[in-house]
């Protein structure tokens, strides 16, 4: 599943550092989800999308090759 969460963070002058601590993950929880080697649950989606004040089909794009 790719997303946008690394474009959004930037835009908003976030670091990857504070922006985890605001998650409850780590710092290399948050890259390996920008980079696309982790998919979060469904409740770190949820949390991350309302972080942004965003839905999560606008941070996380789901494709049909993701089953």
């Amino acid at each position: 599943m790719k997303n946008k969460i690394e474009d959004i963070r930037k835009a908003n002058g976030i670091r990857q550092e504070d922006f985890a601590k605001a998650m409850g993950v780590s710092r290399q929880t948050i890259s390996s989800l920008e980079n696309g080697r982790y998919n979060p649950s469904i409740t770190l989606a949820f949390k991350i999308a309302r972080y942004f004040g965003m839905t999560i089909e606008e941070v996380f794009i789901f494709e049909d090759d993701d089953i």
